[in-house]
């Protein structure tokens, strides 16, 4: 075991007793206890294409779901969906700094069907990872962070590497993190070296879970490109998978057993429920054909890992891979994609520290209006806190009609917003002109006897948002551009209406 190895398998079973006595500390007075969790994790290598006529149901396992909240409490609570290959030339990468991308547009109009936001996405040119969670957890997903490391011709291009979204939920830290390895049978070493490189450059900026391994749960997936050992011919490895009988004995020589089980080369703080499912890669676009210029090889993998004493004593976390199959019906691009679902332990009385909303019942289109809400005594402002205002019916944090920023002193003044954007990218990005009155101040704090803080803050008069429809406030805790974000507080829906005889003014709608 190499040294970085061996520093990463320590970690993952020490503690940082000084963090998890505050979040312990944070969990509430309620009696602690632990639920379970769905997590469904999606890999797929798209060859460039786009999601043109395909449906993604059965990718996503909803092809017996019903499109409503009350009907699909069976569904998952989380989903990742980590492709490899995504377009990614030039002219789509300008479309993506101004709207999502094609496969998260489309994932995400089907998921709000059932209640799932969007809630980051990370992307390296044709590497995409995006995140997708049920609408009830989405006020308690605290410090979300992306990272990215590029692999590929020394680090120095994107086009291998990993992307990855790590948050915490629920009292855990969960980190997603989805690869494209060197390819082609001969590269092993690469492959090895990718991961060792992945692991010493991929690092966060949240106490205690700095690194991919110090999370409480990992789920590691993507086209990894492990082949398989030995001189077989693509003919005799086609001829092999014929007789299941001989599947065993094949999945024994891949690559990736090897190095994570044998030589513990790479991978091996990771558990994988062996494929039981025939190779997903070489095809031939367009049908189930093994394509013979490759040798058939397992390179689409999902992998995990758990610390189950890194949390409560006596209350151990644990998780099932509960499903792992490919879906040969998707035939856009030489590999099939891979799907595995799983049943995880989170404490679900964990509550990290927020503000409060004052009840808003109106908001006047036209007007300043003004946001109220208490700050609880161990919440602690970020240097780049906003409030964004929602559609009520948001399927992303990208949605925002309009935001504010905090501390108005230390930045400009904000604006609507009318287009995709990144909320976690600090929507300053974004920002026109405002008509408030400089005059005065709009941001003014008194401080309660209890240690909690009233907070008001004003919001322009030029804020566009459509008259009867209804919206939401969305307080963000951000230390800035790629920084960490969390979300700090929910307001109740309230509706906007215009002032009685106000002219008419142009309706946006929000994307």
């Amino acid at each position: 075991m190499s040294q970085t190895e061996a520093t990463k398998t320590t970690t993952m079973s020490s503690v940082d007793e000084t963090a998890a006595a505050a979040e312990t500390a944070a969990m509430g007075s309620g009696k602690q206890q632990l639920e379970t969790y769905r997590v469904y994790v999606v890999t797929w290598n798209v060859g460039s294409r786009f999601p043109d006529n395909i449906s993604l149901r059965q990718l996503l396992g909803l092809q017996d779901a019903k499109e409503s909240p009350e009907q699909s409490h069976h569904l998952p609570d989380i989903y990742a969906l980590g492709l490899q290959e995504v377009n990614a030339q030039p002219q789509q990468q300008v479309l993506g700094l101004f709207k999502e991308d094609p496969w998260t547009h489309k994932a995400k109009e089907l998921l709000r069907a059932y209640d799932y936001v969007a809630v980051k996405t990370e992307q390296m040119q044709g590497l995409l990872l995006s995140m997708f969670v049920r609408r009830r957890h989405v006020q308690h997903l605290q410090d979300i962070e992306a990272e990215y490391t590029r692999t590929g011709f020394g680090g120095i291009w994107g086009n291998k590497g990993a992307v990855s979204v790590r948050f915490t939920l629920y009292g855990c830290g969960l980190a997603f993190v989805v690869a494209h390895l060197a390819a082609h049978d001969h590269q092993l070493d690469e492959r090895i070296e990718d991961y060792k490189q992945i692991l010493e450059h991929h690092h966060y900026h949240v106490k205690r879970y700095r690194e991919i391994y110090d999370h409480d749960y990992v789920f590691w997936f993507g086209d990894l490109n492990f082949r398989l050992q030995g001189g077989d011919s693509s003919t005799e490895v086609r001829e092999l998978l014929r007789d299941e009988a001989n599947h065993e004995a094949l999945i024994q020589r891949d690559q990736l057993f090897q190095v994570r089980e044998k030589s513990q080369q790479a991978f091996q703080l990771l558990q994988e429920r062996l494929p039981a499912f025939p190779p997903t890669f070489k095809f031939r676009e367009g049908t189930s054909e093994y394509d013979l210029k490759r040798r058939p090889a397992w390179t689409d993998r999902i992998m995990y890992a758990v610390q189950p004493l890194n949390r409560q004593p006596g209350m151990q976390l644990s998780i099932e891979q509960c499903s792992y199959k490919s879906h040969p019906v998707y035939t856009i691009s030489d590999h099939k994609p891979v799907t595995s679902d799983f049943a995880l332990k989170l404490y679900p009385n964990v509550r990290a520290p927020g503000v409060v909303f004052s009840p808003l019942t109106l908001w006047k289109i036209g007007d300043e209006n003004t946001v109220e809400y208490r700050k609880q005594a161990e919440f602690e402002e970020g240097p780049n806190d906003w409030i964004g205002i929602y559609p009520a019916e948001y399927a992303s944090l990208a949605d925002y009609a309009a935001y504010e920023y905090v501390n108005q002193a230390e930045s400009p003044a904000s604006s609507d917003s009318n287009h995709e954007a990144d909320p976690f990218d600090t929507p300053a990005h974004h920002r026109h002109g405002r008509h408030h009155h400089r005059n005065r101040q709009r941001l003014r704090r008194h401080q309660e006897a209890n240690a909690q803080e009233q907070v008001r803050l004003d919001f322009a008069d030029d804020v566009e948002l459509r008259h009867g429809e209804q919206y939401l406030l969305i307080y963000f805790r951000s230390t800035g551009v790629r920084g960490v974000t969390s979300l700090a507080g929910i307001s109740a829906i309230f509706v906007a209406e215009k002032r009685h005889g106000s002219p008419h003014r142009t309706e946006y709608h929000v994307d």
